[in-house]
């Protein structure tokens, strides 16, 4: 009898999604300057559209680059640079900041920002770093509290600029009122505030912004898988396994918070937070029991 051959098991065909992540994990482990910023943010928000493709919107990120670029002529001064780019993304293409409904979720989903040309100031000025960054121009983002604002640097000065005002730059006084505005009336103007924050460090802020609406809104799933995401970006922070602990918890899902617990645990970190994840590691284990 001749013996059957053993055939390979089928494989089974990548998905949308798992594509993304892993995407999303090349980015999240490359050095900090090699991060596409804008176009990390796409794949983020497209795990949540996996039937939209992202061409589309990277054409369009492209063509705000390009027009931007065609009026090169203003690219000589810092105030031109400002005024190019505010020309083009809040005038020409009608971008704005959402004040009607600024908790709204799609204001930091980049796919979203672009199809309803509203966004809250890290998602706006994630396209406006785009547009800078393509061109060469030199740009930050800034580690202003509550409110996120950008450098743009040139000719040997620098513009403070306010992405959900238009991109308005901000004078002394004007910084003043904003962080009054933001931190309340007795608000002192801190130096750690205009601090530049890294690629990695905007993309966590505008998935915190989902994440925090998330699980105020009592979506504990949704916030678990919004950490999950910020873990693929940003893979060497500890405290995100915390917080995916934390999460996971909370939501009654024992395995897995016991495995983020144990993941914080194993970075050796120090004081109170590894007090309390060795207590909430405590706690899970015995309700196993």
């Amino acid at each position: 009898m001749i013996p059957a051959v053993e055939q390979p098991e089928a494989q089974q065909p990548v998905t949308v999604q798992e594509d993304l992540r892993e995407q999303i994990a090349q980015a999240g482990n490359k050095d900090d300057r090699d991060i596409d910023l804008a176009g990390t943010a796409l794949l983020l928000a497209g795990l949540d559209h996996p039937d939209i493709s992202l061409e589309a919107y990277r054409r369009q990120l492209a063509g705000l680059a390009a027009d931007v670029a065609a009026l090169g002529h203003r690219g000589s001064s810092l105030e031109g640079r400002a005024w190019a780019i505010a020309r083009v993304l809040f005038e020409r293409h009608g971008f704005e900041g959402d004040r009607s409904s600024y908790d709204n979720m799609d204001n930091a989903d980049l796919i979203r920002v672009i199809d309803r040309k509203k966004g809250i100031p890290v998602s706006l000025g994630i396209l406006y770093i785009h547009i800078a960054r393509s061109i060469g121009w030199t740009i930050e983002g800034l580690n202003f509290p509550s409110h996120f604002l950008l450098r743009l640097d040139g000719h040997g000065d620098r513009a403070i600029v306010d992405p959900f005002e238009g991109g308005t730059v901000l004078d002394a006084p004007a910084l003043r009122e904003l962080a009054k505005h933001v931190m309340g009336p007795d608000a002192e103007m801190d130096r750690d505030w205009f601090e530049p924050l890294s690629n990695r460090d905007i993309l966590l802020r505008l998935q915190n912004n989902i994440r925090t609406r998330a699980i105020q809104n009592g979506e504990l799933e949704r916030g678990a898988e919004i950490t999950r995401r910020m873990i693929l970006v940003a893979p060497n922070s500890i405290s995100l396994q915390r917080d995916l602990g934390m999460v996971e918890a909370h939501r009654g899902n024992v395995g897995a918070a016991i495995a983020a617990f144990h993941s914080f645990l194993e970075n050796d970190p120090q004081g109170a937070e590894r007090t309390e994840a060795e207590q909430m590691l405590n706690k899970l284990k015995r309700a196993l029991n």
